[in-house]
């Protein structure tokens, strides 16, 4: 955890990439990195790196560099990867089904235990390791797992509603691919929008820039 208690959004977006790296690092065989060599990897001064890391307490060692293994696991450990939150999926759809089936959940701290529809056509239908389930059983559901995070792939219009009724039945955090920003009002509620479309038209921005309009 943070030794200060408070760290910048700007850094906590840029952990997962760490560990990305990092966990990269280790498949290559690489025991020790310094700081220069890792910026020169992931683009960013080493000094930024320096200053990252040491929100949560000092990995390195000066002349020496960081024990990449070690630095994977602590980095995991404060993204919570050792926790593997009990996770639920809201909504069998085309994106529901591919996040269900291509995301693993299980490296990214997460063990996907449900998948919900409110579509009887549905029900049962195997997605993955994992068959669909009615929403109408979500109580039902939750009252016996409990489960801690849902992922939301529903359209716009049920986002408020399904989060409301999730809430109240114990899950303490979002991962949402509706069109709505969800905006919950509860306390200790964690929400990660995620908007496709808006990642496309950051690219389309960057292309605008570089390739020729003729």
């Amino acid at each position: 955890m943070a030794k200060n208690g408070t760290v910048s959004a700007s850094v906590i977006k840029r952990l997962p990439r760490y560990y990305r790296f990092l966990g990269e690092l280790m498949r290559n065989g690489v025991d020790r990195i310094s700081s220069r060599e890792l910026s020169e990897m992931m683009k960013l001064t080493a000094s930024q790196i320096r200053q990252d890391l040491n929100n949560f307490g000092g990995f390195g060692q000066q002349g020496y560099g960081y024990r990449v293994r070690e630095l994977h696991s602590e980095i995991g450990h404060i993204l919570g990867v050792d926790r593997q939150f009990k996770t639920i999926l809201i909504g069998a759809g085309n994106l529901g089904r591919a996040i269900a089936t291509h995301i693993n959940f299980t490296t990214r701290g997460c063990r996907l235990i449900g998948i919900f529809d409110r579509e009887p056509a549905l029900e049962g239908k195997q997605v993955g390791e994992l068959n669909v389930i009615s929403t109408k059983k979500l109580e039902e559901f939750c009252a016996k797992n409990k489960p801690q995070l849902a992922v939301l792939c529903i359209p716009k219009a049920n986002t408020q509603q399904i989060a409301d009724r999730l809430v109240s039945l114990g899950i303490k955090a979002f991962w949402n691919f509706s069109h709505y920003d969800l905006s919950i009002d509860y306390d200790n509620i964690v929400v990660e929008n995620v908007h496709l479309g808006d990642s496309l038209l950051t690219l389309t921005y960057g292309a605008n820039e570089v390739i020729p309009d003729k």
